[in-house]
């Protein structure tokens, strides 16, 4: 099936990567980094022009996301699957709480269940569904995804939590897209490489001042825990505007110079695009009766992944290959362990809405002509 599909050249793309991570990063960006590059790779990363570039991120993130007083950007080497480990060993004092909705979530869950001596539960949906984290009596760690990158799966709303319990929020594919209240979260930890356009590896954690003081109490317990996961370090150097070991520095100028683009634009101008491009793919979806949402709540639909059921009749591994061959689309298939015959899609800001529009058109077009 489509193995011998050509789409007309006026429905190609200006960018075939439709990904939901790593995500497409701008060829103005790559130039920048030629440019700057030299003033920059190849020197300490605690020197001024480093620590400059790390104090800008710092301050841009703070500036983009209207952080409150005395909430502080942390930042190290390690993605968000890497923190999960690192907060079961230096935020829990005894228990967490774990709202599961899809992969990801289940692994952060599954990383304080390895931890032995914290007491470790999950409130859990099948994967598709949302929803909706509270705080539960007995847990001093609530943990929720803001985005579950697997099932496009996002939340709406965060709880109150008490004064003695922090609310954790993996934000990794859905930081700078989708909105929330932070004034109720302690600590929100993204990747780079999702709506940020940076590479991955490299860690941003958002810690409130009870996140930072949660961490200061736990770093002398004599639960063992690696040095390159130590709170303390983490934040010690991020304050200086430095990370505690070697970070990737082109990573830190790509992620950079997308931030930059996102802050003259802002956080509301970039959630309305995204809307928008949740709302052509609606009328879409609706208008083709072999094309239905996976996540059927609309409310629970996010605003940076899209997943996309398809009838069985048409194989979307056999498209995507047939599409990646032909060097028009790429990363547009589900997640692997779903095992669903579906599109995952990435919204992601630096996706814009005109060639998703063609993305639909292809996708139109080789169904339909397949039937034909």
């Amino acid at each position: 099936m489509f193995e011998h599909l050509d789409i007309p050249e006026n429905l190609y793309p200006a960018d075939p990567r439709f990904g939901v991570g790593p995500s497409l990063i701008k060829q103005s960006a790559l130039d920048a980094l030629c440019k700057e590059g030299v003033n920059l790779l190849g020197t300490s990363h605690r020197r001024p022009k480093v620590r400059a570039l790390c104090k800008e991120i710092q301050d841009g993130i703070k500036s983009y996301f209207n952080l409150p007083v005395g909430y502080e950007v942390i930042m190290g080497n390690g993605g968000a699957t890497f923190l999960f480990d690192m907060i079961g060993l230096g935020l829990v004092k005894k228990s967490s709480m774990h709202f599961v909705s899809g992969e990801f979530s289940n692994k952060w869950y599954q990383s304080h269940k390895n931890i032995s001596w914290l007491n470790v539960e999950k409130r859990e949906v099948d994967f598709g569904q949302g929803i909706e984290p509270e705080f539960i009596e007995g847990h001093d760690l609530i943990c929720c995804t803001l985005n579950e990158t697997s099932t496009g799966v996002q939340i709406n709303s965060v709880p109150n939590v008490p004064s003695d319990v922090l609310l954790a929020v993996d934000a990794t594919s859905g930081a700078g897209q989708i909105p929330i209240d932070f004034k109720k979260v302690d600590l929100y930890f993204f990747s780079p490489q999702k709506v940020f356009a940076g590479e991955g590896g490299f860690y941003f954690a958002i810690m409130s001042p009870k996140a930072i003081d949660r961490a200061k109490q736990l770093q002398n317990t004599e639960h063992y825990r690696p040095q390159v996961m130590r709170w303390d370090f983490a934040i010690e150097n991020s304050l200086k505007n430095q990370t505690y070991n070697t970070p990737s520095i082109s990573s830190l100028f790509l992620f950079n110079e997308q931030l930059q683009n996102m802050l003259k634009r802002g956080e509301k101008n970039i959630i309305k695009e995204s809307k928008a491009k949740l709302d052509m793919f609606k009328r879409w979806i609706d208008s083709k009766d072999y094309l239905s949402f996976f996540v059927k709540e609309e409310k629970f639909r996010s605003l940076s992944v899209i997943t996309i059921d398809v009838d069985e009749k048409y194989n979307v591994e056999s498209l995507c290959q047939r599409l990646r061959e032909l060097k028009i689309v790429e990363d547009i298939e589900p997640y692997r362990k779903l095992g669903r015959n579906q599109f995952r899609i990435g919204l992601f800001d630096n996706i814009s809405i005109q060639d998703l529009e063609k993305l639909t058109q292809i996708i139109s077009y080789a169904i339909e002509n397949e039937e034909a």
